[in-house]
């Protein structure tokens, strides 16, 4: 299958006085999307003027946010000096709060993972899970140098909204997970830590860096499925990640799906991975074995095959309906998969949609996605970064 990966180009700066933020922020978002380029380039791909260039880059040396790479002979003139990002400017800690696992990860600004701790778990207890935020926290900066430390510019945190209501499917949810209901994620680590707290949905933080780091800076328009315990995703609007007003944009998870005799369920009942464990726990097998790590499903194939062609079928009716309210170019999905297991429900999603009434529809393409069980820890990680020095949108140009 031929597929365009060309890198969309950002938005075009300004010359005025008064603007030098943006500017900075757009010289920085081009340099973490394209990669390390000489000045000459950074002015095409800006449109500001080289003089323009040449002040704000000066700037961002200084303050450590940029390095200049190896000079580059060409075939004329001078050597041209390429610029790239310091990964070492600036780091942040992405946390994720799942109903199976949590994660803390420390990320640099060009999206090194420098510490990651994980704990796994039945429920999401709040004390277990904040006394593991707490813990791996201080490990994670022990286990950098002391400068780096003052580096870290805020904890980005990823999480189910309402997570008391996603418990267990069969009833026997404990009183303490219930306790989310009345917590504060904000200040419940603001306890510990003074650092910034960025909260984002974990759906949309998984959307996050597919399109930071991975697929999504192929694409303009796009949505995005991330199947785990309960499937998830994001939309990508014109280059940015949408949270919406109230942050709970791209909640694929209810989309109604059918099935042959005209009854409807939400795309969570049948494309997430509890329906598997549910098929798992019934045929005598311990489901647990679906999150060891490294991932390998391949004892549970009949299983797992089976859930692919119903989670497929799912899927592609809702890429129909999303598609319906935005013309997307795009569906990319992604998940807490094993990368053969995504693969090949990819595919399978693929060979449905054409499957699906399409009537008054332009049906997008289908792609994989490329980050897997750890987006939601390093989109979350992304949230302080865009919020301090990356531009979040193809941003219109000020006046």
């Amino acid at each position: 299958m031929n597929e365009d990966t060309t890198i969309r180009p950002l938005s075009s700066g300004v010359n005025q006085k008064g603007v030098r933020d943006h500017n900075e922020r757009l010289i920085l978002s081009v340099l973490q999307r394209y990669g390390a380029m000489p000045g000459s380039e950074i002015a095409k791909q800006t449109q500001l003027s080289a003089q323009t260039i040449s002040v704000i880059l000066r700037k961002l040396e200084g303050d450590g946010f940029v390095v200049k790479g190896e000079p580059v002979k060409g075939k004329v003139g001078k050597p041209s000096v390429p610029i790239g990002l310091n990964p070492n400017g600036a780091l942040a800690f992405g946390v994720k709060i799942g109903r199976r696992s949590s994660e803390v990860f420390l990320m640099n600004l060009c999206g090194t993972v420098l510490f990651k701790a994980h704990l796994g778990y039945k429920f999401a207890l709040p004390k277990t899970v904040f006394s593991f935020i707490r813990n791996s926290l201080k490990e994670a900066k022990l286990s950098i140098d002391e400068k780096l430390v003052a580096k870290i510019c805020g904890i980005g945190v990823a999480a189910p909204f309402d997570l008391w209501k996603w418990g267990d499917v069969g009833g026997n949810t404990p009183l303490a997970f219930l306790s989310w209901k009345d917590i504060s994620i904000e200040e419940e680590v603001a306890l510990f830590s003074d650092l910034p707290v960025f909260m984002v949905n974990d759906g949309t933080s998984a959307c996050w860096a597919e399109h930071v780091f991975g697929r999504g800076r192929e694409f303009n328009d796009y949505a995005y499925f991330f199947v785990s315990t309960f499937i998830g995703g994001g939309l990508v609007l014109n280059q940015s990640v949408y949270e919406g007003g109230r942050g709970n944009a791209g909640a694929l998870a209810p989309l109604r799906i059918g099935d042959r005799d005209g009854r409807t369920k939400q795309l969570l009942d049948v494309a997430s991975i509890w329906v598997l464990e549910e098929k798992i726990a019934k045929s005598g097998h311990d489901p647990k074995a679906l999150w060891v790590h490294p991932q390998d499903w391949t004892a549970f194939a009949p299983h797992v095959d089976e859930w692919i062609v119903a989670a497929a079928n799912a899927i592609a009716q809702a890429c129909v309906s999303v598609c319906a309210v935005i013309d997307f170019e795009a569906i990319v999905v992604d998940g807490h998969l094993p990368s053969d297991v995504r693969s090949k429900l990819v595919d399978a999603v693929r060979a449905r949609l054409p499957q699906q009434d399409s009537r008054g529809l332009i049906v997008p393409q289908i792609f994989e996605g490329s980050i897997g069980s750890d987006a939601r820890a390093i989109g979350a990680a992304c949230s302080p970064m865009f919020k301090h020095f990356f531009l979040s949108a193809k941003s219109a140009v000020p006046d």
